[in-house]
């Protein structure tokens, strides 16, 4: 970790002083505005209890769904506040229905050690996702220092996630952002092999940057998800009513040339007419999928040699759903690779889930805790293995 954390900073620079904290909140509300996954919020709370343990006041900034700019009631975080007051019973917690206000201002200057102050949705201020400089500078005044914890924003340069970073210093990562970097970074730069990735999802071209930069650290690339019917086509195998980008078949053959033996497809695959039609699902060979039918999952065969190699590996690595795992009996793919990458944390395997649907697999199978590490952020988990420099990481200080 090259960068400077809050674990660098002594008490006496945190004692007192308001700690301006960029965390991912962006979690799913139901319709009585309930959090019903607080996986995110959970996972700043080691941050938050370290600032407040060394005598930090806690300012917290958080986005919170695509409101456009503009504040719109569905999509404030008062939720979120009623949901962190419960998981933090110790601590004081307040909301301000405010962000860039004289208002959030003044609550952050009356702020008392120990207490907790969240703010309105960053996304209801016009310059924020544009990453307007004098935005950047308002946000500055809420706090003394600044602590980026949101991983999962960290791709974006917004204004409070890159462009706050160089108006407010010392700017530092928080303990999240810490261990989703040295997890990633330690399967890139330094994996213990066999190193296993396994990708899935729906299209290749999603994902086309991620299996170049991964092909020549990979010992094996396992391939799921409807992407694996556009390798098919390159092939020249049916694939029936299936998802393929014919834009990308070609890309696809060069990655097959590319890859040789270590880029591995479904040997089979689990068809049906649609989602819908679960009862007329069935296993066929990669060979034999039926014109009017679509590849949903991958089959019972490729799920246990997929299993197979995770359990011979070191390291594994898997980002995106190997079917349509909310609708069974499309998930016992996906569920299959959470359970082999369970059991192979338990044989001391490195195990890393890459964020988006695969995290949210893990969670929904109730495996997520025995994983080595499930990032918080699909899109900036990505971004980082494809080799991107991630805004909200770079803006912060050097060690």
């Amino acid at each position: 970790m090259t960068k400077l954390t809050v674990r660098d900073l002594p008490a006496e620079q945190l004692k007192g002083r308001r700690a301006l904290v960029r965390v991912d909140f962006n979690v799913p509300l139901d319709e009585h505005h309930r959090v019903t996954d607080d996986t995110r919020i959970r996972a700043a709370l080691p941050t938050l209890e370290l600032l407040l343990d060394r005598g930090a006041r806690v300012v917290l900034l958080s986005h919170l769904g695509r409101p456009k700019g503009k504040p719109e009631a569905k999509y404030s975080l008062e939720p979120v506040a009623r949901r962190l007051r419960e998981l933090m019973p110790r601590r004081d917690v307040c909301f301000v229905e405010s962000t860039d206000t004289d208002e959030a201002l003044k609550a952050t200057t009356e702020l008392k050690d120990g207490q907790v102050l969240l703010l309105e949705n960053t996304r209801f201020l016009g310059g924020e996702e544009t990453n307007d400089q004098r935005l950047a500078r308002g946000l500055a005044q809420l706090g003394d220092l600044y602590v980026n914890d949101a991983f999962g924003a960290a791709h974006r340069a917004h204004a409070s996630t890159e462009g706050v970073a160089h108006h407010l210093r010392p700017a530092v990562a928080g303990l999240l952002m810490e261990k989703e970097l040295a997890y990633l970074q330690g399967a890139l730069e330094k994996p213990q092999h066999p190193f296993v990735a396994v990708l899935g999802g729906s299209k290749i071209s999603g994902k086309i940057d991620v299996i170049e930069a991964l092909l020549p650290k990979v010992d094996a690339l396992l391939i799921g998800g409807a992407m694996a019917c556009t390798f098919y086509k390159a092939m020249g195998l049916e694939t029936g009513t299936s998802l393929v980008e014919a834009d990308r078949v070609e890309m696809a053959k060069e990655l097959l040339d590319k890859a040789g033996s270590r880029l591995i497809l479904p040997h089979d695959a689990m068809v049906a007419p649609d989602v819908k039609s679960a009862k007329g699902a069935r296993p066929v060979q990669k060979e034999q999928i039926p014109r009017d039918m679509a590849m949903l999952d991958i089959g019972p065969r490729t799920a246990e040699s997929y299993a197979r190699a995770i359990a011979s590996a070191k390291t594994v690595l898997w980002n995106g759903p190997m079917g349509v795992f909310e609708t069974p009996p499309f998930d016992k793919g996906t569920r299959a690779i959470a359970d082999a990458m369970a059991k192979a944390t338990a044989q001391r395997v490195t195990t890393i889930v890459g964020g988006g649907d695969s995290a949210a697999a893990v969670e929904q199978f109730g495996l997520a805790a025995r994983m080595s590490h499930v990032s918080t952020g699909g899109g900036a988990s990505l971004e980082f293995l494809e080799g991107k420099t991630l805004p909200g990481v770079a803006a912060l200080a050097e060690k």
